[in-house]
């Protein structure tokens, strides 16, 4: 079936009124099960406990079980997450206590009894503090609240493991410790405390924020309220509950607004929407950067290690500079000033990996002098990398479609990423990175795995397959009538070029600008191979000659196919500009194709006579022989608003143009020294080498890069930037497609000279495969537990936590697996984290 443009309209409308719309911003957050199950567990009223306060929380548990029987998160291949289980075992207790959903507590036993060990040992390495601290107490209360825990033999020395983890770190921390960084403090975690972990109620009031809140966190809260009554708590309760009309709450509260329709805007960018979003994406970023300017002048503290503010302002950053807002990378790199925080980062990188890919993604902007932000970008590298390897090496926890991500980025700088092609991957992987907020579950964007947002996507993007397949087949005539594809010499390239030009130029209304540029790729890529290879010196001068007096009369052959293919295609372009216009741009058009053909022929004749021109002389002929602004200015003459005549002169490019076609060159040159040193041409690697005898071609092509890295960093700042070059913001964006392209064809090797390096992959992908991404299945089933032995079937019993602890407490030291040789306290050294009548304080 053929995506409908009816449909993704549909869509459209729908999703600016469900997600776009700032009176739906809580359902932004997707639901913890952890926290609501605390939340349905108050009382009404402590003395009579027949009834809960906020019934809501409570029905949106009897809704929100999982086939399988859990509650909680899934990641990005339909599994459970480890935070599903004492997700699960808080809303068993919760309907336990109002005596209902009995046919879900024996699932989610059911489910407890079947997947604990598996899931625990899954991600036995990497078990994230809060669960450490949470899933102990979750088993206890659960126990106290009457549920039979019916445990295989295999599960207890694991969850020993874990409540020995546990008291290690009730041990080891202050209840509230300022010094952990961005770990929350032990008290955040209130109801999860032993009742030997002795707080005063003085404590807890003391440290709730001016909200009613403890650290934000609606569990903590909730124990907090029922066990001081505090009326600050209940507000904070009863305005989390009224602002999740659904029933289900968040990890954490009051959400960071800001933060989530910055998410929002990228995902949507991302997934390649922004045309349909336009108006509300402007919008959102115009207001948060209105406000980011008021509060700037405001003193804070800047030592302070945040992953969540650090995360929310290098994404604001990338989507700021992208728009051309005035921002400043040292709002997110303090951090590099501060050993002590680097050292605590690379030490508990698991923690920053999100946070690291987005100061990573953000520095591809990096402008000239920008040292600091380059420093963090070599940083945010190195932890990536770091964690790339220890996943490889370790089974560090990182979700399959994340590592992709993240190795996509280290391999492929963006600016040699096709934006189509980008759109697909993040469609693929359907992302929905957590960030390490809340603790028995992530802090996520349910809007990022909305199944409207992604079939509008998914349409979006077939949709424009679509086009695409039209108009390359429209181009394929094109070249088969001019011969242009059958000249018998040479790279035939009509399917490359139409690849790279739709792939970088993606929006369906700009149709004519790709094919203008398509077309104008083609001639360039066969009158060059024509200078380089095929026509003698005559043949070549006759054709310059007749480039130049724009007369094709007399030539024959290839000379002649070319010609006529470049004037027709010029007459083309103008027919569709306005009448008034059509003899002035047609005649600053022919003097683009005049330059760039006599460039080719200066080169020529420098290889034939063995000219070695300076660096200067070389580049100011191979800019223009590159061609990149005779594909760019003329196509740029029809986008919305459009190049002004006087742009397309050749003595007045502006200086984004002349970026373009210098840096265009410069990558040509670097991959291609080789080839063009034994095809007798000049190269700047070759000639850097001429002029310093004592350097090696190493040496060379790295002084060749250099200048390539600084013109980038130039490029971008005139592209992305106000008041350097006068002209529209859709022309310079065009100029970043072209861009985009030459980097991609010379980003590691010459692409454009390969017969085979595309055309399986990014070509299909780009115009041809369909995405097969909503076949995914919701809840993909865990691997079964390893068979048991008859034996291990007999000792099937009810798990005793204490008795747990005390086989674990029966000898001096054991080996971890986490921690190599380690101490076990003596029996009765230990707190056991039980909650006796808690929902009767």
């Amino acid at each position: 079936m053929e995506p409908s443009k009816s449909l993704i309209q549909s869509l459209v409308s729908e999703i600016k009124k469900e997600i776009l719309s700032n009176d739906n911003l809580p359902a932004f957050v997707s639901s913890s099960a952890y926290d609501t199950a605390w939340l349905a567990m108050i009382p009404a009223d402590p003395r009579e406990n027949n009834f809960p306060m906020f019934k809501n929380c409570l029905n949106w548990i009897l809704g929100n079980q999982k086939e399988e029987g859990f509650w909680g998160e899934t990641d990005e291949e339909g599994l459970p997450t480890i935070e599903t289980l004492p997700a699960t075992l808080a809303c068993m207790v919760a309907l336990k206590t109002w005596n209902v959903g009995q046919e879900k507590i024996e699932k989610g036993l059911a489910f407890v009894h079947d997947k604990v060990e598996i899931l625990l040992k899954i991600n036995y390495q990497n078990l994230p503090r809060s669960f450490l601290i949470v899933f102990p107490a979750m088993i206890a209360l659960a126990q106290e609240a009457g549920l039979e825990l019916v445990l295989l033999q295999g599960s207890k020395g694991v969850i020993a493991d874990v409540l020995f983890n546990q008291q290690q770190i009730l041990r080891t921390e202050e209840l509230v410790d300022e010094s952990r960084y961005c770990d929350l403090p032990l008290l955040a975690y209130l109801e999860s405390l032993p009742p030997t972990y002795i707080v005063h109620q003085e404590e807890i009031i003391k440290h709730l924020s001016n909200d009613g809140s403890l650290f934000q966190s609606p569990s903590a809260t909730a124990y907090a309220f029922m066990a001081t009554g505090n009326i600050e708590c209940r507000r904070y309760l009863e305005s989390l509950v009224h602002n999740c009309p659904n029933g289900g709450v968040p990890a954490k509260y009051p959400m960071d607004e800001e933060l989530v329709k910055l998410c929002m805007v990228d995902h949507v960018q991302r997934l390649g929407l922004a045309e349909h979003f336009n108006e509300e994406i402007e919008e959102i970023l115009a207001q948060i950067y209105r406000d980011h300017k008021q509060c700037k002048s405001k003193p804070g503290q800047t030592n302070i290690l945040s992953p969540i503010k650090l995360y929310k302002d290098s994404l604001a950053f990338r989507l700021f500079r992208m728009k051309g807002y005035a921002v400043n990378p040292g709002n997110f790199c303090w951090f590099l000033n501060h050993a002590e925080i680097l050292n605590h980062m690379e030490e508990n990188c698991e923690k920053f990996i999100t946070v690291m890919h987005s100061v990573y993604t953000a520095s591809d902007l990096l402008f000239p002098g920008e040292y600091e932000f380059e420093d963090a970008r070599a940083f945010a590298r190195r932890m990536l990398e770091g964690s790339v390897k220890r996943n490889r090496d370790h089974n560090f926890v990182l979700s399959k479609g994340f590592l992709n991500v993240v190795k996509h980025e280290l391999e492929l700088p963006w600016i040699a990423r096709l934006d189509h092609l980008d759109h697909r991957k993040w469609i693929e992987e359907n992302r929905t990175t957590p960030l390490w907020v809340g603790k028995a579950s992530f802090y996520r964007l349910s809007s990022l795995d909305n199944k409207k947002l992604l079939q509008l996507a998914v349409e979006n993007y077939e949709f424009r397959q679509l086009i695409y397949r039209n108009e390359l087949e429209e181009l394929k005539r094109w070249s088969m009538k001019w011969r242009l594809s059958d000249m018998g010499f040479g790279r035939e390239k009509t399917v490359y070029m139409y690849f790279a030009v739709a792939s970088s130029i993606c929006l369906p209304s700009d149709s004519l600008v790709r094919l203008i540029s398509a077309k104008a790729g083609i001639i360039i890529t066969v009158a060059d191979d024509f200078y380089d290879m095929e026509g003698s010196m005559y043949d070549l001068e006759v054709l310059t000659d007749a480039v130049k007096r724009w007369d094709g009369k007399g030539l024959q052959g290839h000379s002649k196919t070319i010609f006529d293919a470049l004037d027709d295609f010029v007459n083309e372009i103008t027919s569709k500009c306005h009448q008034h216009e059509r003899s002035e741009i047609r005649e600053k058009i022919r003097d683009i194709w005049r330059e760039t053909f006599v460039s080719w022929m200066v080169e020529k004749t420098w290889s034939h006579k063995g000219y070695i021109p300076s660096a200067n002389e070389y580049l100011e002929t191979g800019m223009i022989s590159i061609g990149a602004h005779t594909i760019t200015l003329p196509a740029s003459c029809f986008l919305h608003p459009g190049l002004t005549n006087e742009s397309l002169k050749p003595a007045e490019y502006e200086n984004i143009t002349k970026l373009l076609m210098a840096r265009s060159r410069l990558l040509n040159d670097v991959q291609n020294y080789e080839k063009e040193k034994a095809d007798g041409k000049m190269n700047l690697v070759l000639l850097h080498l001429n002029e310093n005898p004592q350097a090696c071609i190493d040496e060379s092509i790295a002084h060749v890069e250099e200048i390539v890295e600084v013109k980038r960093k130039e490029f971008l700042k005139h592209v992305l930037m106000d008041g350097f070059d006068d002209l529209p913001k859709s022309c310079k964006n065009l100029h970043l497609s072209c861009m985009k392209v030459f980097q991609m064809f010379f980003n590691s090797a010459n692409l454009l000279d390969s017969e085979t390096a595309l055309v399986d992959d990014d070509i299909k992908k780009a115009i041809y495969l369909p995405i097969d991404h909503l076949s995914r299945p919701f809840v993909k089933p865990l691997p079964l537990v390893p068979k048991k032995t008859k034996k291990d079937e007999v000792t099937k019993t009810t798990f005793n936590f204490h008795r747990a602890l005390r086989n674990r407490a029966s000898i001096n030291m054991i080996k971890s697996p986490s921690f190599g040789t380690i101490a076990i306290p003596k029996a009765g050294q230990v707190n056991i984290p039980m909650r006796s009548n808690f929902c009767s304080i």
